[in-house]
């Protein structure tokens, strides 16, 4: 069975591909939102797939930042009214708290 991380990120990331094709005229945003929205799953997938808990740790701490970044477009396209979705803010927001809480997992047990 997939991690709910794994399978929420994906979901995420169909999602961020439909709001993007929504949003007439603003390339710049979208194209950020876009590629930081989708970023989040694969670095996800690529953690799994790890060398190393150090490595595992990084690749769930890129996708922190980049669900960070994703955040912050979805913040301004929301507060400008160019696109307006609180679902897909909390959203991110969940996959964020999800990916603070693995972050802190792996780093705690540590071997």
């Amino acid at each position: 069975m997939p991690s709910p991380l794994v399978t929420k990120s994906k979901a995420f990331a169909l999602e961020i591909i439909k709001a993007c094709e929504s949003i007439k005229g603003h390339s710049v945003l979208t194209n950020q939102m876009l590629r930081s929205g989708t970023s989040i799953g694969a670095n996800i997938r690529e953690a799994f797939y790890a060398h190393s808990r150090p490595d595992f740790i990084s690749k769930l701490q890129i996708a922190l930042k980049e669900c960070a970044e994703t955040e912050y477009w979805l913040e301004l396209l929301n507060e400008s009214g160019y696109y307006k979705d609180s679902v897909l803010l909390s959203q991110c927001e969940e996959l964020k708290r999800m990916l603070i809480a693995s972050v802190k997992t792996a780093k705690e047990n540590k071997p």
